[in-house]
């Protein structure tokens, strides 16, 4: 629900780039897919439900391999992109919802995914919620992946160098006042303590992609942080996005590279 301050602050915070955040994020590994669905006792799930699945990057994944796919995604501009890239998917639907409130039915599905966004999630409500529309049995996995990926030492000191500034510049601003997030690294602890799963564990996957100079500002670009201060008039000079994309062309030039992404999953079973 959005009765908090911070539950609309977290939301409003990825309006205006949906496109650019479809483009340049990861694609969660397909390899998941056989883990949750034998964790959940089933081949093909008949249902599997993608919570805050922003574009849809992770639902789309699961187009092939359940009978029907739900994403739930609060922001309108979010779900308009999710909607036209799985247009060519009539077993995938979206519907407005939040993680403490999908609308679904009680026990109604066999897979929940969250994938980079527990963290920005209400944890006692959320696996309530959670618990509530999984079936007895069924798994959730909570998704996401280490960052910056791995690719070129070089290339991951500069874009972390980057953040520095921006980082600043939202402090001094008091941008990121209203909005509130919870540690990833504390993601296992609170799914276990929820008292709705009976068996957790967390689980490492390895994911390649490829990767330019392009999509390494691209994807530095995608943080809601950065444009969070592009929103705020902050200028791309005052940022560091055109020195930072002078050292992205400097240090790879034209070529293009195998980007290693580490995906952490913290798996449920209710």
């Amino acid at each position: 629900m959005t009765d908090a301050p911070h539950v609309a602050a977290n939301i409003d915070r990825f309006l205006g780039f949906a496109d650019l955040y479809d483009k340049y994020r990861p694609t969660p590994p397909i390899e998941l897919i056989p883990i949750l669905t034998q964790m959940a006792r089933i081949e093909r799930p008949p249902c599997v439900v993608d919570i805050g699945c922003g574009t849809g990057l992770s639902t789309r994944i699961w187009a092939d391999h359940a009978d029907q796919v739900i994403g739930i995604e609060p922001n309108d501009e979010m779900r308009a992109v999710a909607e036209a890239r799985s247009a060519a998917f009539p077993n995938i639907r979206y519907q407005k919802g939040f993680s403490t409130a999908t609308g679904l039915p009680d026990a109604s599905t066999d897979i929940v995914t969250v994938s980079q966004a527990l963290h920005w999630m209400e944890p006692t409500a959320t696996f309530a919620e959670i618990g509530r529309v999984l079936r007895p049995g069924g798994v959730f996995a909570a998704i996401d992946n280490d960052f910056p990926p791995t690719f070129d030492w070089e290339a991951e000191r500069a874009g972390e160098n980057f953040l520095i500034t921006p980082a600043q510049l939202l402090a001094e601003r008091g941008l990121e006042s209203d909005g509130k997030k919870w540690a990833k690294d504390e993601h296992l602890a609170r799914i276990a303590a929820s008292g709705q799963f009976r068996y957790t564990k967390e689980i490492a996957l390895d994911h390649v992609e490829m990767g330019d100079a392009d999509r390494m500002v691209g994807v530095e670009l995608s943080q809601a942080g950065i444009q969070l201060l592009l929103k705020a008039g902050v200028s791309e000079e005052e940022i560091g996005i055109p020195a930072l994309r002078a050292e992205a062309k400097r240090i790879l030039g034209d070529t293009t590279l195998f980007w290693h992404f580490t995906y952490r999953v913290r798996l449920g079973v209710k």
